[in-house]
């Protein structure tokens, strides 16, 4: 069985759940803007938890959250204080901590008919630029088709830092594992293999989808002769449809017991998942779970 790593949960809620101020549309923006000591201190409450991996609180930093004219005036500066926040809290961390950078959907999530690759391609540029000096690897989360797949690759280009591609899923038990955009997670895999990719993610999908999109990577990779590394950070949120209006309203959570969480967990790491955390509403009390768990597979 591969040797686990433990990333963290999802900022968004964490920040709501502190106290920290968060409304839509600026969602984690607000915090970092307005009162980033709470970005610090979720971050830290994920390392106690036991978190080997942080991630960027830049989530919203594109103009789909903070508008056109907000991003043009300080999108990038926001993104780049938020890998500072994220760097000095893992910089004094023992053991060591590493920081992973975040590349959003510069269109929202879940939409991928929104998607305009030129732009995206200038805005998640910017984000990477931003940031790379203050992390160790990237993850380009919610990537919800197989275009902004290829695009954010191109975009990845200019870091010779580990990078993964993070695929949404549809919310819906299938026999095939599909992405929002309707595309077959296979089809997807095939996609970044031919592109030299190394490894990819799941992330913001409920957790009960996550099983057959790992088995589908498996199938594509035996039948390449190539393994990659796979790593999971789903949702507790209820099913998102699609044509879902992000902005329109807060996502209804479910609230996920850490214990029911660790049983996904279980299995993913099964399959071959290697890096497990957490997306929207997975709270550092899933993740002490998840490293407590982690640190019974390491003294076997």
């Amino acid at each position: 069985m591969v040797k686990l790593t433990i990333l963290d949960g999802g900022m968004g809620r964490e920040l709501e759940r502190i106290g920290a101020p968060f409304s839509q549309p600026l969602w984690s923006a607000q915090a970092l803007i307005e009162s980033p000591h709470y970005v610090k201190q979720a971050h830290q409450a994920f390392i106690d938890s036991g978190a080997e991996i942080i991630t960027v609180n830049s989530y919203a930093c594109v103009p789909f959250h903070l508008g056109e004219e907000l991003y043009a005036k300080q999108g990038v500066q926001l993104a780049r204080k938020a890998a500072q926040l994220a760097y000095e809290v893992a910089k004094d961390a023992e053991p060591k901590v590493l920081v992973a950078g975040s590349i959003p959907p510069v269109f929202g999530s879940y939409r991928p008919e929104l998607f305009e690759a030129e732009k995206g391609k200038r805005i998640s540029a910017e984000l990477l630029q931003a940031q790379d000096e203050y992390v160790d690897l990237w993850l380009v989360e919610t990537v919800a088709s197989i275009a902004e797949a290829k695009a954010l690759n191109e975009v990845l280009s200019l870091t010779d830092k580990p990078s993964y591609i993070c695929f949404t899923l549809q919310d819906e038990e299938e026999a095939t594992a599909k992405l929002r955009s309707g595309e077959e997670v296979a089809d997807a895999v095939e996609c970044l293999l031919d592109a030299g990719s190394k490894g990819l993610f799941f992330n913001c999908s409920i957790p009960e989808v996550i099983e057959q999109a790992i088995r589908d990577v498996n199938r594509v990779c035996k039948l390449r002769g190539i393994s990659l590394e796979i790593g999971v950070f789903a949702n507790s949120f209820t099913p998102i449809k699609s044509g879902h209006q992000a902005n329109e309203s807060i996502q209804t959570v479910r609230h996920f017991s850490p214990e029911e969480y660790l049983q996904f967990a279980k299995r993913w790491h099964e399959l071959g998942a290697s890096i497990i955390g957490g997306c929207c509403g997975i709270e550092p009390r899933h993740i002490e779970v998840l490293a407590r768990w982690k640190a019974g597979l390491d003294s076997e």
